[in-house]
C-alpha cells in the first residue's frame, strides 16, 4: 500500500516507520522540515491545494498527531483540529479510503485501577495539551467517519517502548512494544472494518488494564511481547 505517515519527526513517528517501511511504501510528512530517509514532504496542514498534493495516489493515511519538539499548546491544538480537518477533506477529496489514526489510552487512566476499562467507555481526557490534543483528534475522525466519507480506525495505544531496552525495570501494565505496534497498524490498514472503529491496543500482561479483544477481533491483533518474561527469553 502507498501510505502517509504524519508527524514523522516524532520518536512515535520513527517508530511506526520503522515497522511499515518494508511492507509499505511511505510518504513521510511533518509541519517542520526535516532530512529522513525515504520520501519526505513538509506540509502545514492547510487548506489549499498543496495540502491534495500532500495525499494525492495514497491508499491510505497513518495519523500519528505527536505535537512537535516543545511546541506551544495552542499551535498543536490548531494541528489536532484545523490542520488534521484539513488533511482528512484532502484524503475524502483524494479519494483515500482508510485512516488510521493512534490515539492514546492515557485519555483512560482516569478511571480507577480498580476497573477493566472497554472502549465502550467514555475517554476521560485533562486539559494537558497532548491528552487534549488526541481527544479533539479522535472527534474530528469521527464526524468523517460519520459522513460515511472515510473508514478510520482509531487504536489508542499504550506506552510504546523496546522490549529489549527495559529489563530490570518494574513493569508498566501500559507497556506496548515497538513491534506490537507495528503488528497492530499492519491490521489496522488491512482489515475489513466498519466506517468506524475504536480499538484499545497494549501488550500481554496479567495486569493489562485495558482488555485487547476487540483488536484480536476486528484487526487480528494479539501481542507477542509478555513483559512478564523477561527480555531474554523472548
Amino acid at each position: 500500500m502507498n501510505v502517509l505517515l504524519t508527524s514523522a519527526t516524532s520518536a512515535l513517528g520513527g517508530a511506526v516507520a520503522a515497522e511499515l517501511g518494508e511492507s509499505h511504501h511511505l510518504r513521510l510528512t511533518d509541519r517542520i522540515m526535516a532530512a529522513l530517509p525515504g520520501e519526505f514532504v513538509f506540509s502545514s496542514l492547510g487548506h489549499d491545494a498543496s495540502t491534495n498534493l500532500l495525499v494525492r495516489g495514497l491508499d491510505a493515511l497513518v495519523v500519528v498527531g505527536e505535537p512537535l519538539q516543545e511546541e506551544a499548546a495552542p499551535s498543536y491544538l490548531d494541528a489536532m483540529t484545523r490542520g488534521l480537518y484539513n488533511l482528512l477533506w484532502a484524503a475524502y477529496q483524494e479519494q483515500v479510503t482508510r485512516v488510521v489514526y493512534l490515539s492514546t489510552l492515557e485519555l483512560m487512566t482516569a478511571y480507577g485501577p480498580e476497573y477493566i476499562v472497554t472502549e465502550r467507555w467514555r475517554p476521560r481526557p485533562t486539559p494537558e495539551p497532548h491528552l487534549l490534543g488526541k481527544h479533539l483528534g479522535e472527534y474530528v475522525c469521527r464526524e468523517f467517519a460519520r459522513e460515511h466519507k472515510l473508514t478510520v480506525v482509531v487504536l489508542r495505544l499504550g506506552t510504546v517502548v523496546s522490549a529489549g531496552e527495559v529489563p530490570g525495570e518494574t513493569v508498566n501494565p501500559m507497556w506496548l512494544d515497538q513491534k506490537d505496534l507495528g503488528r497492530a497498524v499492519q491490521g489496522a490498514l488491512t482489515a475489513e472494518l466498519p466506517h468506524w472503529s475504536v480499538i484499545h491496543v497494549q501488550g500481554k500482561q496479567p495486569s493489562a488494564r485495558f482488555p485487547v479483544g476487540d483488536a484480536e477481533k476486528l484487526i487480528g491483533f494479539v501481542p507477542e511481547v509478555d513483559f512478564a518474561i523477561p527480555s531474554h527469553m523472548h
